[in-house]
């Protein structure tokens, strides 16, 4: 404070000087005012200091902080000796009522097993997920996510629930990365978890023409706005097989052009199962898959879209006249268009074609149809030739030529509160063959309706 004095002196000089006129007594008058006030000022800040110095507590407060702060470092202390820095734990449950019409069936779907097969109005609906992901000080994550049921694992072997189980580990910096074990696909614009799929079902690329897991090694690299993954991995499998030494190549780039939208490709090269084939000569054969897929994202307006072309050796379902498979082939284009009426309420429409009609058709794991009696059919998901011709003999005339498949999906997404979400559809899905199976007349349509309605929770 003593600081304070001459200042105010030197300010009170200034401010009188221009009045000389002024008599001496009056100067001295005024400037005794400014002292005393300043006097009083001092009384004032002295009042409000604690004894013993302690700005703002007592010292029995100062006590109690001390006690506070040795007792939270101990917490911090125990919290890391457990392991449970970096660690964080998310999850999300997605109950489901599906209506088909064709199929007369309908219900609520939740953790139904696998075991009957995968479908398009079951795929991965009515999914629970717990995921635990750690990242250590040095920069390397470990994620393990299980989902009982509906896993990708369980779509490969019926049993396990293990959604992903990979690690991540720095190389030379965060941005080069060593990736290994169990990860989901990751090709399309669309995902897999309800809570990032605007839609209760998926596309008919996802569902019919891509990968669903990966289990290998590879790397993981961000250079500028490219973002990089490829792995030498065994496809839609954990084990290998005897006499199988075929990993494949997989790979995905993405580069996002800015805040608002971004474009991405993904391929597969290598030999995976042919299930037309189950000797050791051809029951693993070669796949090439590649597709395209962008997104943009502004204001209330989503766009979401994926070009796919897809062949596999031998996988066609049909066989020539000496019983022989031929190569499969098929491409299909996905779109995706969304608003948002208010904050909470998206409206949602979705169009898929794929076009399957070579060799009987044939796509990505669903080309294992054909038995000594001849063509079985996949009537459900209505893949395959016309079904009401007799492909046992191959020479028939039209079973060569598989059904081009369509789908037309409208939603809508609400968001209900900050972790849950209710979503509504409706599904039109059509062929230019009649290859839906109608259950309650006992024949073969060109379309199906399906209706399903959802809850998401998530944290």
């Amino acid at each position: 404070m003593n600081r304070i004095r001459p200042t105010l002196l030197a300010l009170a000089l200034a401010a009188a000087f221009p009045a000389w006129a002024q008599t001496n007594a009056e100067l001295l008058k005024e400037l005794q005012a400014l002292r005393d006030r300043v006097n009083e000022l001092e009384k004032k800040l002295q009042q409000t200091q604690p004894p013993g110095g302690q700005w703002g507590m007592t010292p029995q407060q100062a006590a109690e902080f001390n006690r506070i702060a040795v007792k939270t470092e101990a917490l911090q202390d125990n919290f890391e000796d457990q392991g449970y820095k970096g660690l964080k734990i998310t999850g999300w449950a997605e109950a489901a009522y599906i209506w088909n019409r064709n199929q007369k069936r309908a219900g609520f779907q939740f953790l139904n097993q696998q075991e009957d097969g995968y479908y398009y109005d079951t795929s991965y609906i009515g999914a629970v997920n717990l995921t635990l992901t750690k990242e250590t000080d040095s920069g390397t994550i470990w994620k393990l996510s299980l989902m009982p049921n509906r896993s990708p694992g369980a779509v490969v072997d019926t049993k396990s629930i293990v959604d992903e189980a990979s690690v991540s580990v720095p190389l030379t910096d965060l941005q080069t990365r060593l990736i290994a074990g169990q990860i989901p696909d990751w090709s399309g614009y669309e995902y897999m978890q309800p809570t990032l799929n605007p839609f209760i079902t998926h596309n008919l690329l996802f569902d019919f023409t891509l990968p669903t897991t990966y289990t290998g090694v590879g790397l993981d690299l961000t250079r500028g706005k490219w973002w990089i993954r490829a792995m030498l991995a065994n496809v839609n499998e954990t084990i290998v097989q005897a006499k199988s030494r075929e990993p494949v190549l997989v790979y995905r780039a993405d580069y996002e052009r800015g805040e608002f939208s971004g474009w991405g490709f993904a391929g597969l090269h290598g030999k995976t199962a042919n299930f037309n084939c189950v000797d050791d000569d051809c029951s693993k054969t070669m796949t090439h898959l590649f597709e395209v897929d962008g997104w943009y994202t502004r204001g209330d307006l989503t766009l979401g879209g994926q070009i796919g072309f897809g062949m596999q050796k031998k996988g066609a379902i049909i066989p020539d006249a000496d019983g022989n498979f031929r190569d499969s082939r098929w491409w299909g284009v996905s779109g995706m268009a969304g608003w948002n009426f208010t904050p909470r309420l998206q409206g949602l429409v979705r169009v898929d074609y794929l076009n399957n009609t070579k060799n009987g058709g044939g796509l990505f794991g669903y080309n294992g149809y054909w038995t000594v009696d001849g063509y079985e059919g996949d009537y459900r998901n209505g893949i395959g030739p016309d079904a009401n011709l007799d492909c046992a003999d191959p020479t028939t005339d039209g079973c060569s030529r598989g059904a081009n498949r369509y789908a037309l999906s409208l939603g809508l997404k609400y968001l209900f509160n900050e972790h849950t979400t209710l979503k509504a559809e409706y599904r039109l899905d059509r062929a230019d063959r009649p290859v839906f199976y109608d259950v309650g007349s006992d024949s073969y349509k060109k379309l199906n309706h399906l209706l399903g309605a959802s809850v998401v929770v998530a944290f």
